[in-house]
């Protein structure tokens, strides 16, 4: 049955542009994904009739990998089945594979089809907390992958979880705990993103105190998470059951793609080293080794504004200031740092390859005092091995200027009142953020490209002491290495623990 609406499903995106779909957020799950997701279900409390809702249920392939599971496994229960989809041109498709789902029953299916909106036909009872409406036992979703306005309606209608730039993925899934009976759960696919970021703090809030973080599975190669799509998005799927009890551990699986989902290696991690923080940050860890390194980090009691010290980001953004942008130097032009000046752990104003290098002075909110900063890119390529990109900034390389500028694709540490910082701190901050352990609880933390203030702001740190010490010894090495931070600083957490 699933194997036969995945074959009409890569019929119907054979007929559609990727790129049309794309548009509408709309990526079709892999049969086999399907019935991973499907596998996680608990059935053990299923009675005479169990209820199914499939948000943004597409060609239905969730629904049919979650019909054939319980057709299969619980023959004695019926399966009520509710599947929301608006796109009108996919919904022949659907009502199709809805019809073949109830024939293979045999009678034990009923289901529904909601064509409306699925945020807004549920957005009074959202607001109001309407707990006596409509409630499944379970809900299996890969909800549209689409960033929406702020005043879109249906942010308006979530407003309570809508921080920035909103996107229908969480919408979608906060919706859906909402939709669920006390106790019941769902698994869906969602990517990376929402694990940090201050965009996404009311989704974890929501999700992660109304509901329990079960078990959470990582994708190591992320060409067949979708069918035939191509999607290079980091994704993962998750577990929530609707109860406020976190769990005591949290079961992570990685690996897998295309068939090979069955038995996969999987971790029981403490919950406070997956969740933590005020802002509930959400670490993902493979292996033992990225499990060593949250708890190393995690050990740690400081974070940087604790110890005086603060992430910027870049002030100068190029559309926006073309008119303020030089070629080269001049009367009132002054160095302006980008991401390729950054370099074997130096800030080196060499030309970049973008053709203005340089910028007017004469606007004070586009410049800033030329002293000891570490900048670190914000962005770097899904290829490169690295996350943590930075590099020294050392006002004496630059003694004819007394201001410089920054780009918006970097970021610098700076103090938090202004005041200049000393050699010895901005190296040791180098010596942390260039280490290996630093470059892999970063990766755990955010599975995008994006290098944000706010997570680096929140992470935990050594005391300023310890910062300072390793900074002392990595101006007397000299050695700016990866290997060298790495032995540095084992050294001063070592000797004093902190």
């Amino acid at each position: 049955m699933l194997d036969l609406i995945a074959a009409r499903t890569r019929e119907f995106a054979a007929g559609f542009p990727k790129e049309e779909r794309k548009k509408k957020g709309q990526f079709f799950t892999s049969p086999e994904t399907a019935r991973f997701m499907a596998g996680m279900f608990d059935l053990s409390r299923c009675g005479d009739l169990v209820s199914v809702l499939d948000p943004g249920a597409g060609s239905g392939i969730l629904s049919a990998a979650l019909v054939e599971r319980l057709l299969s496994e619980k023959p004695g229960t019926r399966i009520s089945l509710v599947c929301c989809e608006t796109d009108p041109e996919i919904l022949p498709l659907l009502r199709d594979s809805l019809e073949l789902m109830e024939r293979e029953a045999g009678g034990r299916l009923e289901w529904e089809l909601e064509t409306g909106d699925y945020i807004l036909s549920r957005a009074g009872d959202y607001r109001s907390r309407n707990e006596a409406a409509r409630k499944y036992d379970f809900t299996i979703l890969n909800p549209p992958f689409l960033k929406v306005g702020r005043n879109d309606p249906r942010s308006l209608a979530m407003s309570d979880v809508v921080y920035g730039a909103p996107n229908l993925y969480f919408l979608f899934a906060a919706m859906s705990l909402f939709d669920l009976r006390p106790g019941a759960e769902m698994v869906c696919i969602l990517p990376r993103s929402w694990t940090s970021g201050a965009y996404f703090r009311a989704f974890r809030e929501r999700l992660l105190t109304e509901g329990s973080l079960k078990r959470v599975h990582l994708f190591v190669s992320r060409d067949r998470v979708f069918d035939s799509e191509n999607v290079l998005q980091e994704t993962v799927i998750i577990k929530i059951a609707k109860e406020s009890r976190p769990p005591e551990n949290i079961y992570i699986t990685s690996g897998g793609s295309g068939s090979d989902l069955g038995d996969l290696p999987g971790l029981a991690v403490p919950y406070d080293c997956v969740v933590s923080g005020k802002d509930l940050f959400v670490c993902l860890p493979a292996d033992r080794e990225d499990l060593d390194a949250i708890r190393r980090v995690r050990a740690f009691s400081s974070t940087l504004p604790e110890s005086g010290l603060r992430m910027k980001t870049g002030i100068v953004v190029d559309f926006r200031n073309r008119d303020d942008l030089r070629s080269g130097p001049g009367d009132h032009a002054i160095p302006l740092f980008r991401i390729q000046h950054i370099r074997n752990g130096r800030v080196n104003h060499l030309p970049s390859g973008k053709g203005s290098d340089w910028i007017s002075d004469e606007k004070p909110r586009l410049v800033q005092a030329s002293r000891n900063y570490v900048f670190l890119k914000r962005f770097t390529a899904k290829e490169e091995s690295r996350r943590l990109q930075c590099g020294i900034f050392s006002p004496g390389d630059y003694p004819e200027y007394s201001r410089i500028a920054t780009e918006n694709k970097i970021n610098f540490i700076d103090s938090a009142d202004g005041s200049e910082l000393d050699r010895e701190t901005v190296w040791g901050v180098f010596a942390f953020l260039n280490s290996t352990l630093y470059d892999r609880y970063y990766r755990l933390l955010n599975g995008s490209t994006q290098v944000n203030s706010t997570e680096i702001n929140a992470m935990p740190f050594p005391a300023a002491e310890t910062i300072r010490k390793a900074g002392e010894r990595l101006l007397m090495s000299g050695d700016l290495s990866a290997e060298n931070c790495d032995r540095i600083i084992d050294g001063v957490t070592g000797e004093d623990g902190k």
